[in-house]
Parts: C-alpha cells; structure tokens; sequence
C-alpha cells in the first residue's frame, strides 16, 4: 500500500535520539531549547516554545491570548478538529469562516462579511485561527486588514505548513500574526515522532505560552510574590499544564530540521509533476499562490461536482475504496469539523456552510512524500485517471509510462 504520507527517517536522525538515550537528561535538557531557537532561527520570530502536540501548542495559544467563557474563536471548517477544539478547551464558543473551495483555505470575501455581520450584531471574535490547509499559507496580510480595526487577535495554525513562505517571509515569522503553531507529527514535513511549536514575537505572550506549558509553574524570582526561598523554590501563578517536549523529540526534530529545505523541494518537484500530469483531466488540484511558496504537506485534487449530492457521495466513495484495493492509500482531508456530531449537538447544521460541504464531497488526497519514487509516482497517476474515466468523468489525458 502506498501512504499518502510518511516519514523520513534517517541514520543522523537514529544517531541523534541514540545520543540523547545515552545521555543524562531524556526529559528537561539542552536539546528542547535547542530546537526551540533553531525553528525560531529559520522562521525568523523572537520566541519559540517546544510542545508535546499541535493540540497542545493550539490550546496554550489560545490561553495566552485570554480565551475564556463568554469569549468566541473563528476558525475553518476545513481542518482537523484540534484547530477548533482548543477554543472549546478555554470554555468560548467556536464559529465558522467557509472556505475558498479553489485553496481549501479560509474565504476572504465570506470572513469580510461574517465580520460586518458580527460587528452590527456584537458578535465579533477574540481570535481567529487561520488554517494553511496542505502547506499553502491563507492570505494573511488581508486577513490582518480585515481584523485590525476589530482588535482580533490571530493564530495561525501552520501546522502543515512549516517551510512554506509568504511574501518572501518564512511561515512562522509572525508578521500579520499573533502566535504561529507547527506539528511534527509523522506525516508532517519533519517529524518529532509527536510534538508543536508555538512562536510569537511578543513577550507578554511568550511568558504565558512559557507558563502554560508547565503546570503555570514560575522558578523567576521577579514573578513570584514573596522572596524566593532558595535555588530549589518554585511558585504555580497559573493553572497550566504538562504540554512539554521530550529531549528524545527534540533530537529527532532538530536532525530533521537539517533536511527541511530539501523536503520542500522534493514536495514541490513532486506536486509539480502532479499538475503536469493532470493537465486536461476533469480533477482540479487546489490552486497554489504562484507569488508564494506552498510546503506541500498535501496533494489534493477535487473530482467534478455533480448535480445530484446522494450520487456524488456515491462516486465519491467508490473512487477511494478503488485506490485503496489498487494498493494507493487515498485519504479525506477533511471532514467539515461543523458536521462532526459533537459540533452539531453545538448547533451546527449540514448547509451552513456550502463551500466547505462541497469541497468535502469532491475532495481527494493523494500520496506525496519525499521518498515517492517515480515509478510509484506514474502509477498512482495512471490508476486515478482510469479510476476517474471509468466513472465517466472525461477528458482523460495520455496516460504515462512506468
């Protein structure tokens, strides 16, 4: 079976961990704050915090930004569900932002409305959570103009997109951003085995995330409110929580942050050969930036709409169980978070937002990874275009050779 991601991992990276087993420290070392000023490096922003998830890092975001009851967090309903559970986490409320079915990121046309809604009604957000769906950055610098007047703070949950650049700027750099969040998970650009980063530029924000990410806990004198007892003292100022990065994590990510540059390449001349290849079908991949660079954590294509819905859901299904009994582990990203049943018993109803529900009915992941290798690259083409003619959906460009 082909995957539609995986990770790479090689001798260095065994290397690495091997030496952190070996030596003194496996949990609060060197390696964490090592990682932690690397990733700060490359991106560009003046802090950095190592996390033992996304979800985590989503979550203490949130919390340093003072996400409470009575609080509301917008987000995309095209992600995965932590992007939208950790507001839920701080006690708000979650609302939606549909999509631009061509990049599967946040619509701007639909956020500038939802904002002249929100704001006639008292209903304006705290924060909104952008969402690089497949490694391409949401156009943030719109994003910051449409919210600036409003004083909403921004997460941008990257989580797919380290590597990416927009504007000529790293992903991460927090230029129209408040706090940035990556994810190291396996099928991620690097991996970690697990983990996230949270960055900011703002020291407010960094003590907090800082806290919040071990139990509220303060071993600095200068925050605690009596004098220390002596070099052992701590103090707990907040209620945080055990979200920290293992050494052994670290080591991994670190190694694999000295490949980062060569993934994106590899991801890129993949995707590429992708869109060439496709040229003609009746799949449409979802649109790039040209001006920006995409990290391709994802290829996703999206089959012709079809009139009937019971139909298109029909064909929608067949074509991934196909792929997968061809050995090509197909796969959805994502299911709308609104039309969870934990998000419906909220209040969310099927049709409240279309573009999202359509893109859903359509979409297709299919694999893109560094190691893919040509042969297997012309297979998957080839089978997903005779998948796709059988279905009916024509025109069918020439297939390629193994």
């Amino acid at each position: 079976m082909i995957p539609y991601g995986r990770q790479d991992i090689n001798e260095e990276d065994i290397s690495a961990v091997v030496e952190v087993l070996k030596s003194d420290y496996l949990t609060q070392g060197p390696k964490v704050p090592e990682f932690e000023r690397a990733i700060a490096s490359f991106c560009h922003a003046k802090y950095s915090f190592a996390t033992n998830s996304a979800t985590s890092a989503l979550h203490i975001a949130c919390l340093a930004l003072g996400v409470k009851q009575g609080d509301s967090v917008w987000t995309s309903p095209i992600s995965f569900v932590a992007s939208s559970n950790c507001a839920l986490y701080c006690g708000a409320t979650v609302d939606f932002i549909d999509i631009d079915i061509n990049t599967g990121n946040i619509c701007i046309n639909a956020l500038a409305m939802k904002l002249d809604q929100a704001q006639s009604n008292g209903s304006l957000p705290k924060v909104i959570i952008c969402v690089h769906l497949a490694g391409q950055s949401c156009d943030m610098e719109t994003i910051k103009d449409l919210t600036k007047k409003y004083n909403i703070a921004i997460i941008e949950d990257a989580s797919h997109a380290i590597g990416a650049s927009y504007m000529q700027k790293p992903v991460g750099c927090g230029q129209f951003s408040d706090i940035t969040v990556f994810s190291f998970h396996p099928v991620k650009i690097v991996t970690s085995a697990e983990g996230g980063m949270a960055l900011t530029n703002c020291p407010k924000l960094a003590k907090q995330i800082r806290l919040f990410r071990s139990h509220g806990i303060t071993t600095d004198p200068g925050e605690m409110n009596q004098e220390s007892h002596g070099p052992w003292y701590y103090q707990q100022i907040e209620l945080g929580y055990n979200y920290r990065m293992t050494e052994l994590q670290a080591a991994l990510g670190l190694s694999q942050l000295q490949r980062l540059s060569s993934f994106i390449e590899q991801r890129n001349t993949l995707a590429k050969y992708y869109d060439n290849a496709l040229k003609g079908s009746s799949l449409t991949p979802l649109i790039p930036n040209k001006t920006n660079l995409s990290a391709y954590h994802l290829y996703i294509v999206l089959l012709p709409s079809i009139a009937c819905k019971q139909e298109q859901k029909v064909i929608h299904k067949n074509i991934v169980c196909e792929l997968r009994a061809r050995s090509i582990f197909a796969q959805i990203h994502y299911i709308p978070i609104h039309l969870q049943p934990y998000y419906q018993n909220l209040g969310f109803n099927e049709g409240s937002f279309p573009n999202a529900e359509n893109y859903y009915s359509r979409t297709l992941s299919i694999p893109l990874y560094p190691k893919l290798s040509k042969k297997e690259q012309n297979y998957i083409i080839n089978t997903l275009l005779d998948v796709v003619e059988k279905k009916g959906f024509k025109p069918v460009p020439t297939k390629l050779g193994a």
